[in-house]
């Protein structure tokens, strides 16, 4: 089995890239691997957790998605063979290409923190990076009556970076109004040194964090979970380099896994000494591989890790592939840009634009460093809407 363009990934960039190409081209021969019965609208699973989005209303079924005039092939990838231009797939199908489009999306490494994935959706143990464990962050925090709730956040690049802080901005706010801020005592403890890596918007997430009296401990890398117990055990790096490790208790415990390319990306000839796909990162063509291009979480681009930097991503990689296939030089480029929209309240919302150079690349005229209702109306009603009936058919 061959086909013209291979694209490994039904997610947001996989589906997206496809409806471009054919909008663009018909004629086209694209095949999509993609494993999965159902599709996520993975953005939404904040609101859920904080209690105001319905679970339900972010899945649908991934054949209602799968673009007209392409082929999906339901399996799972399990190698690359680029030098000859196949993909083996778990199934045992051996699959041949004349481009290849790498989109799988990230992998969520629950097993790397010791004893995690047996108290994962009990003892208040909790994550929004799970359809399946979403709606338990809720129970957690309607359950919460006194003690601590600690959110975490690991040290690797994850998908969208301002997620594991959302939830806890909603947290706070939930215990505000329910006059719970002076009997639950709130911690983000993160493997990073800062709270956001763009002056502009970290101003204003210390005073929301200072609102809602949060304990800011940085250098913390979450390696153990005792859910019986209930206690949080962190490697602590100090300024000076020196490394112990420090135990929390918990009431309720907020999980950002540890996150990372696919096994099967990181293990193949297309991945970068980090285990992501070695691609340019202004044109999305591979460096070794002129005929592979790659997009969204699993590229080896130093952007961060959202569909709003996939729906930038998209269109450069369209125009350098067909630029391609006619014989020309891929010319577009991706400047990096990615937006994180970070809730920091029931009705209110930050909605952080930049670039590869940190550079705020905003959208509207107005300074996007202040939290909004408008923009809390932006991620609750209008961007699902948009991603379900635009974005996924490649028209916005």
């Amino acid at each position: 089995m061959k086909h013209q363009i291979l694209i490994i990934g039904g997610g947001n960039a996989g589906l997206s890239t496809a409806s471009k190409l054919l909008l663009k081209n018909r004629n086209l021969d694209i095949a999509i691997i993609e494993p999965s019965d159902k599709h996520y609208y993975q953005p939404a699973w904040t609101l859920v957790g904080g209690g105001t989005y319905d679970i339900a209303d972010t899945v649908r079924d991934e054949a209602d998605f799968i673009p007209k005039g392409s082929t999906w092939i339901k399996d799972s990838v399990a190698s690359f063979q680029p030098e000859q231009n196949t993909v083996t797939t778990a199934g045992g199908q051996v699959i041949g290409y004349e481009y290849l489009i790498v989109c799988p999306g990230i992998q969520l490494n629950w097993n790397q923190i010791e004893g995690l994935a047996e108290t994962l959706g009990k003892n208040g143990v909790c994550s929004n990076y799970s359809f399946q464990l979403a709606p338990y962050t809720f129970e957690c925090l309607q359950n919460l009556r006194s003690g601590t709730a600690i959110f975490t956040a690991p040290g690797t690049a994850v998908k969208c970076g301002g997620a594991p802080q959302k939830i806890m901005y909603l947290a706070g706010d939930y215990l505000r109004r329910h006059g719970l801020t002076d009997q639950v005592k709130v911690e983000f403890c993160t493997a990073g040194g800062v709270i956001f890596g763009i002056e502009k918007y970290a101003k204003t997430l210390r005073k929301v964090a200072e609102r809602y009296r949060v304990g800011l401990h940085f250098k913390h890398d979450l390696i153990r979970v005792d859910g019986e117990k209930k206690q949080a055990t962190f490697k602590v790096t100090a300024p000076d380099g020196a490394v112990s490790e420090v135990t929390k208790p918990f009431d309720m415990l907020h999980v950002t896994p540890p996150q990372s390319a696919p096994d099967f990306v990181q293990n193949s000839p297309l991945a970068n000494e980090n285990g992501w796909v070695d691609v340019d990162k202004f044109t999305l063509q591979h460096k070794k591989y002129p005929n592979v291009f790659s997009l969204g979480d699993a590229s080896g681009m130093p952007n961060s890790k959202t569909g709003a930097a996939v729906r930038k991503q998209a269109p450069v990689l369209v125009d350098n592939l067909l630029a391609l296939m006619a014989g020309k030089t891929p010319i577009a480029q991706y400047n990096g840009y990615s937006s994180c929209p970070i809730v920091t309240a029931y009705g209110k919302l930050m909605l952080a634009e930049f670039d590869y150079d940190n550079k705020p690349t905003e959208t509207f005229p107005f300074d996007q460093s202040q939290e909004r209702w408008s923009m809390w109306v932006l991620k609750r009603y209008v961007l699902p809407w948009l991603y379900w009936n635009r974005i996924l058919q490649g028209t916005l």
